[in-house]
């Protein structure tokens, strides 16, 4: 069940990643859904996301915390 809302999650994230807002705004409810490890899984997704759109790094606050 946890990895099936791990897949959605990225599957969300990246169909939105033309929106820096709507990205930021369903990055935030992914972090609140997820388990520990999925988060620091996710963290490296989208590493490789953001390579792709620079726009995005600004999201990257709400995983500081």
């Amino acid at each position: 069940m946890a990895r099936a809302m791990f897949d959605y999650t990225k599957a969300v994230l990246a169909k939105v990643s033309f929106d820096v807002n709507l990205f930021c705004k369903e990055l935030k409810k992914a972090l609140t859904r997820l388990l520990p490890y999925e988060i620091e899984e996710l963290k490296l997704w989208i590493d490789s996301l953001i390579k792709q759109n620079p726009q995005l790094d600004k999201c990257l606050m709400y995983l500081k915390t």
